[in-house]
């Protein structure tokens, strides 16, 4: 899909912004939502987060558009310089981009950005999260993050795979409409 280093730029950017609020969401909604509700006694858990004053992030409670912002710098500075190189080289090395359907190609580069981006958000993720009112023990750490993963995998396994990529790539091929068409004449 993207040919240079500025369509690569556009396509992580745009992948990252949907992916982060979309992790956000699972994260603050699906995973906590009831445990703040429950903890505040409000009825929604955006009044509970509000409650709360805020979400618990780096020892504090930060407003929610923080730690988008916060994850947003993280994952996008991590996909550019390791996710997207890394998931082609290592798909690269299972199938030849030439020989083999793009379909299955792009499908292998997903699955390979997964397994590369969730660990190492997850990891990220701990630690800006860990409750450090509590003291700290890597153990615990440990024990954080795989259950963290645990958590996040499947979810990103699936969206990525069914809803964020194929959207993204609709809008990519919306963007970049020109250029996959000036590409197609070129091979014509």
């Amino acid at each position: 899909m993207p040919r240079n280093q500025f369509q690569r730029t556009i396509f992580a950017f745009l992948t990252v912004i949907v992916t982060v609020h979309a992790y956000v969401f699972f994260s603050l909604y699906v995973l906590h939502g009831d445990l703040f509700m429950q903890l505040t006694g409000e009825s929604s858990v955006l009044a509970a987060i509000n409650a709360m004053g805020g979400v618990y992030m780096l020892g504090r409670n930060l407003p929610i558009w923080t730690l988008v912002l916060i994850e947003f710098i993280l994952a996008f500075s991590l996909e550019m310089i390791m996710g997207s190189p890394c998931s082609f080289k290592l798909a690269s090395k299972v199938f030849n981009p030439k020989e083999v359907h793009p379909v299955l190609f792009e499908t292998s580069i997903i699955c390979a950005t997964v397994g590369l981006m969730c660990p190492a958000m997850s990891f990220l993720a701990t630690i800006i999260y860990y409750p450090f009112y509590e003291g700290f023990s890597f153990i615990r750490l440990i024990a954080n993050w795989l259950e963290l993963m645990c958590y996040n995998f499947p979810f990103a396994f699936f969206t990525q795979l069914f809803f964020i990529q194929p959207f993204i790539r609709t809008v990519f091929k919306f963007l970049f409409r020109k250029d996959i068409a000036n590409r197609k004449e070129e091979w014509a």
